[in-house]
C-alpha cells in the first residue's frame, strides 16, 4: 500500500506543520470509515463523491466519501462505511463488492482517524440522497480523477485558517483538498501501477 507516501503528496502545510508535532494516538481521535465506489456508467467507470451539506463544522460544504462516523451497533469499521453509503446515496450494503482497506487518515480538525475503503458497485441503481446530510452527488469519471492537469494548488479559506494554499484534485468543478484528496492520491498511485 503506497499509504502515507501517497497521503503526503496531498497534504496541506498547516496539517504537515501539525503532524510534525503532535503524534495521533495521544489525541484519542473518534473513528469512522468512507467508502470510495466506482461503478461502471455507459462506456466509462465512475467515482462517487459526495458534497456535503452547509453546516456548523469544519467539513461544511466540503466533497467528500459516503461515509460517517461509527454508532452503536456497528460490527466493525467496514460495516460502518456500507452503512453509512446505504444511508447517504441509496447503495445497498449487499449490492457492494469490497476490493480493498486502504489506509487511514487522520483529521486533525475534528479529531476523527478514518478508515477508507474501495469499492465496486456493479449494477448501479439511481442514487437515493440523503437530503439531511448531502448537498449533491458528484460523480467523476475515471479519465478525469487520472488526469494529471486535474490536480491544483488553491487558496483556501477554512474554519481553522483565513487563507491557506493546499494542494487539491479539480474534479467536476469542485475543489477536492485535505483528508478527501488525501484518500483520493493513495486510490490514484494503485490505479496506476495496475492500468
Amino acid at each position: 500500500m503506497p499509504g502515507e507516501a501517497s497521503h503526503y503528496k496531498m497534504e496541506p502545510e498547516i496539517r504537515r506543520n501539525w503532524r510534525e508535532r503532535i503524534a495521533k494516538n495521544d489525541l484519542e481521535p473518534k473513528r469512522a470509515a468512507v467508502m470510495a465506489l466506482f461503478y461502471p456508467f455507459e462506456d466509462t467507470t465512475k467515482l462517487l463523491l459526495i458534497l456535503r451539506k452547509t453546516y456548523k463544522g469544519v467539513h461544511s460544504n466540503q466533497i467528500g466519501f459516503p461515509g460517517g462516523k461509527v454508532e452503536q451497533g456497528d460490527r466493525d469499521l467496514l460495516h460502518t462505511a456500507l452503512r453509512e453509503t446505504e444511508e447517504e446515496v441509496g447503495v445497498p450494503v449487499d449490492a457492494v463488492t469490497v476490493l480493498k482497506k486502504l489506509s487511514e487518515v487522520y483529521i486533525p480538525p475534528s479529531n476523527f482517524l478514518v478508515q477508507p475503503y474501495l469499492g465496486l458497485y456493479q449494477n448501479p441503481l439511481s442514487f437515493t440522497i440523503q437530503e439531511a446530510e448531502v448537498e449533491a452527488l458528484v460523480e467523476v469519471s475515471l479519465s478525469d480523477f487520472l488526469d494529471a492537469d486535474n490536480e491544483i494548488e488553491q487558496e483556501m479559506r477554512t474554519s481553522y485558517a483565513d487563507t491557506i494554499t493546499v494542494p487539491a484534485f479539480k474534479l467536476n468543478g469542485y475543489t477536492v483538498w485535505g483528508a478527501t484528496a488525501m484518500m483520493l492520491n493513495e486510490i490514484k498511485d494503485l490505479l496506476v501501477k495496475v492500468l
